[in-house]
C-alpha cells in the first residue's frame, strides 16, 4: 500500500508540534520505502490560534498527518477532506515506521 503522509516539525528531524503551530510540513511517500518528498511551509500567525486548517490546506493531497496534538475542529476538517489525523511524537523516521507497521499489522487477517 502506497500513501503520501505529512509530518508536522519544526526541525525536519522530529514531529514536535501541536497541528495548528505547524508552519513547516514535511511529505514523504511511504510504501515498501519510505522516501522524502518536500516540506511545505505554511503561514501561520503566532498569536492566534486554531490554525489547523491552514495546515490541513496545505497538505490536500496527503492521506494521513501525524502531528503531537491536534484540535477537535481540526479532526472534523480532516475527516471531510479525507485525511487521516493521527497524533504521534519523536523522530519523523521512528514515527513513519511506527505507523507503516501499524498499517501492515491491521491488513493482518484475525485468528
Amino acid at each position: 500500500m502506497k500513501l503520501r503522509i505529512a509530518v508536522v516539525s519544526s526541525d525536519g528531524e522530529n514531529v514536535d508540534l501541536h497541528l495548528g503551530r505547524g508552519k513547516s510540513v514535511y511529505v514523504y511517500d511511504c510504501g515498501d520505502e519510505i522516501s522524502f518528498a518536500e516540506r511545505r511551509d505554511v503561514e501561520i500567525a503566532e498569536d492566534s490560534k486554531h490554525q489547523g486548517g491552514k495546515v490541513l490546506k496545505a497538505c490536500e493531497d496527503c492521506d494521513v498527518l501525524i502531528a503531537v496534538q491536534y484540535g477537535f475542529k481540526s479532526k472534523i476538517k480532516a475527516e471531510n477532506q479525507g485525511i487521516k489525523l493521527v497524533m504521534d511524537e519523536g523522530p519523523i523516521d521512528d514515527v513513519l515506521k511506527r505507523y507503516m507497521d501499524h498499517v501492515e499489522f491491521m491488513k493482518k487477517p484475525v485468528l
